[in-house]
C-alpha cells in the first residue's frame, strides 16, 4: 500500500478518535470523498492497525445508532428557518 494512503488512513482514524466527527465531516476536512473515508476506516485500517480499527468501529457503530436522531434534528432546524 502506498505510504501516502497509509498516512492518510492513520490521520483520519486519529482525527476521528480525537473529535468523534462523522465520516462526512472527516471527508470534508481531508478533502476526499466519504466513500474513500469509509473504505479507509473499514477496510484499510484493519490491515494497518487492528487495535485502532476496533476503536474506530465502536465510534462508527455509535454514529449508526444515533443517525435517526441527527436526521430529526436537521429537519427541525430546516423548518425553523422557514418560519
Amino acid at each position: 500500500m502506498n505510504s501516502l494512503i497509509v498516512k492518510r488512513v492513520i490521520d483520519e482514524a486519529n482525527y476521528m478518535l480525537d473529535t468523534k466527527k462523522t465520516i462526512r465531516e472527516i471527508a470534508q476536512i481531508f478533502n476526499v470523498s466519504k466513500s474513500t473515508v469509509h473504505k479507509d476506516l473499514h477496510e484499510r485500517l484493519v490491515d494497518i492497525d487492528f487495535n485502532l480499527s476496533k476503536e474506530i468501529d465502536s465510534i462508527l457503530k455509535y454514529h449508526i445508532d444515533i443517525r435517526h436522531i441527527r436526521g430529526g434534528e436537521s429537519t427541525k432546524k430546516k423548518y425553523k428557518k422557514l418560519i
